[in-house]
């Protein structure tokens, strides 16, 4: 088959949505499909782009005022399809468009996909209502949702309106966000969503096309062979790894106030980079927490370390709808730590602790109680090693080329 990927979210960043792309891009093409990635891009030498398209990988057109350190912003989805068309005549022959995320690169996916009658799917990976919500400054969050639901109305109809409630969307920006997020899953011929209470909320608000659930996976390379279950002993420090991004919807801040109330030896090696990053230094800096601050690496090189750790954690609350930490710690048979009930489906119970809130105090409790009882760590460990078969990529594309084969 003949797959086209179409993503605000890969080039020139990092985090879940890209390691799914990267992931399922090698697993279909090592099973003899073809498969294109359009992305948006900060500008690119020659090199760079040659280098990438031996890859099947282009950089659609981009904004260029934003500059480095942002999010790449693609231009009008008009704009992009021309690009694609004039660049990719060939596109017009392939079988699916894979769609993630909700802007420009992804709105023309959609719109080609409409025009040229391929059959479109579309990822809905996330709450962006909430992701507005942690990155839009005070008094401008409404303003810069209802800006983007107008700009995304421009492209896509928008045949439902979300009035604001006491469920999901209680902000007129949350309402406006899941306007937007409602209307462009409905743009598709079919949506999946990466669990099934995210599909359960997308169905809440008016999703009316068919929901497949589609787990995240971790590319089988990663499944290093002979793996021994983690141990603590007694007179161990801790070895906590965070490798989610070091920003407000994550919650740095409030597992670093927890780390404050921890009364027994811990190390915490945090890798990524975020919103928050800075304040995270500052706040460990003045607690003389034993923290050490690594940067963005490529999961390659943070995977080993996952497998060094005695804990890793997800410490977002109302916002995953899936939580690639999860799964990546399972592969790699690393106890996990996390706060929202919503994500108990996605790990393995007998291989994790859920906080019984997401208080730092229940978080250090929850902790505390680790260190006490060192000897969980290797039955936790033992759990995720048994399970840790059922995450890898190629389980989740067998599903994925069934569904790119079903008829629209």
């Amino acid at each position: 088959m003949k797959i086209a990927i179409f993503s605000d979210c890969f080039l020139d960043l990092t985090g879940g949505i890209v390691t799914t792309i990267t992931a399922q891009k090698k697993e279909l093409e090592k099973r003899g499909h073809t498969v294109y990635v359009f992305s948006s891009s900060f500008k690119k030498s020659q090199k760079q782009l040659e280098k990438l398209a031996k890859d099947n990988i282009f950089p659609v057109k981009s904004c260029k005022i934003w500059g480095k350190g942002l999010t790449p912003i693609a231009r009008k989805p008009q704009i992009i399809e021309e690009q694609i068309l004039n660049e990719h005549p060939e596109i017009k022959t392939f079988d699916c468009f894979y769609i993630h995320y909700e802007a420009g690169c992804s709105i023309a996916g959609l719109r080609l996909g409409k025009k040229l009658g391929i059959k479109t799917i579309q990822v809905m990976h996330g709450r962006e209502d909430i992701g507005e919500q942690n990155l839009i400054p005070k008094g401008f969050k409404t303003i810069v949702a209802t800006l983007l639901n107008w700009f995304h109305s421009w492209y896509l109809p928008h045949s439902i309106t979300i009035d604001q409630d006491d469920y999901l969307a209680t902000t007129k920006a949350a309402a406006k966000m899941w306007t937007l997020m409602v209307n462009h899953a409905n743009a598709a011929d079919l949506v999946l969503t990466p669990s099934n209470h995210f599909q359960r909320k997308l169905a809440h608000y008016g999703v009316t096309k068919p929901i497949k659930v589609l787990p995240n996976g971790v590319a089988d390379e990663f499944f290093v062979k002979n793996l021994k279950p983690r141990t603590l002993s007694p007179k161990e420090p801790l070895k906590i790894i965070w490798h989610s991004r070091v920003s407000k919807e994550k919650r740095i801040m409030p597992f670093l106030e927890a780390l404050t109330k921890i009364k027994g030896k811990y190390i915490l090696n945090v890798y990524g980079d975020g919103n928050d990053l800075k304040n995270a230094k500052k706040y460990a800096k003045k607690y003389q927490l034993n923290v050490n601050f690594h940067g963005p690496k490529p999961f390659k090189e943070i995977y080993p370390e996952i497998i060094k750790s005695h804990l890793d954690v997800l410490n977002s609350y109302n916002f995953d709808t899936f939580g690639m930490t999860l799964i990546e710690a399972e592969s790699a048979g690393t106890p996990v730590l996390y706060v929202d009930p919503d994500l108990r489906e996605i790990t393995i119970d007998e291989g994790s602790i859920l906080a019984k809130s997401p208080n730092p105090v229940d978080i250090a409790t929850a902790i505390n109680e680790l260190i006490k009882n060192p000897a969980k760590i290797e039955k936790m460990s033992k759990a995720m090693l048994k399970h840790r078969g059922e995450v890898k990529v190629s389980k989740v594309v067998d599903k994925l080329e069934k569904y790119i084969t079903i008829k629209a």
